[in-house]
């Protein structure tokens, strides 16, 4: 079944119109009929609306309300990854994979070891691009909310932003051994604000390592092996949903 989002105000009553660049693509891509069936998303409060396709308009397509599933399909803590930004095009990659995996917030992070260098003009368009990545991924995996990509950040910036989330964790190749990580993961419970700080290429320098640690973010071990920037994330949010999804079973 095709997932859709729609601003909020879209949703009246048992109506709900589809509006702008999906339109296109029930009519003439996916070639859907009345009757048909889609779920929607307002990607804000996480449910999701099951209704039935009732007519085509010149720039809407209307959807009649058949029931809501307000089952949880988010996980269940707010996952923002602090991301260093890495080169060529891996960054889309990693917002594809982050989002299925349930990411709630990406911020690109401008670290001292990051080659990518962006301007206001190319952040904006990249931004932008990077958004759109992230809502195709969310209808793919039917998510209930449209995870946000902020704008690009300074190492500092990132670290003053994550002192208001309840666990903050920095994979480092220097830090303690996996039964120290086993404890961290399990600490998360359900409501918590985690961040996740990943490096680029290269990784985070010993200086923002120390000055994270020193605002209290947690240096973790990830393995004995030296992960790639575009693994060490979907590694991170693999074990937080197994953690808290699967043993915890939340």
């Amino acid at each position: 079944m095709y997932h859709f989002f729609v601003d909020p105000g879209q949703i009246r009553g048992t109506q709900i119109l589809i509006t702008g660049k999906d339109v296109n693509h029930i009519k003439n891509v996916l070639r859907m009929r009345v009757g048909e069936e889609v779920s929607v998303g307002n990607g804000v409060d996480g449910k999701e609306y099951r209704c039935a396709i009732d007519a085509f308009e010149e720039d809407s397509v209307v959807c009649k309300l058949l029931f809501i599933k307000e089952d949880g399909v988010e996980l269940p803590v707010k996952v923002t990854l602090f991301q260093g930004l890495p080169k060529a095009d891996k960054m889309e990659l990693i917002i594809q994979k982050a989002v299925e995996l349930g990411v709630y917030e990406i911020v690109p992070v401008a670290t001292k070891r990051c080659v990518v260098k962006l301007d206001a003009k190319k952040e904006a368009s990249k931004i932008a691009r990077w958004q759109a990545i992230a809502e195709a991924a969310a209808k793919q995996s039917k998510r209930a909310v449209v995870p946000r990509i902020c704008p690009v950040m300074t190492m500092g910036e990132a670290i003053q932003a994550a002192s208001k989330m309840e666990h903050r964790i920095i994979p480092y190749e220097l830090a303690e051994g996996m039964g120290k990580t086993k404890e961290t993961f399990a600490s998360f419970t359900s409501g918590n604000s985690v961040a996740v700080f990943i490096g680029p290429e290269g990784g985070f320098e010993g200086k923002e390592v120390e000055a994270a640690a020193a605002a209290g973010v947690e240096p973790i071990s990830l393995g004995k092996r030296i992960l790639r920037t575009e693994t060490a994330g979907f590694t991170v949010l693999s074990w937080i949903m197994y953690e808290l999804e699967v043993r915890q079973g939340e």
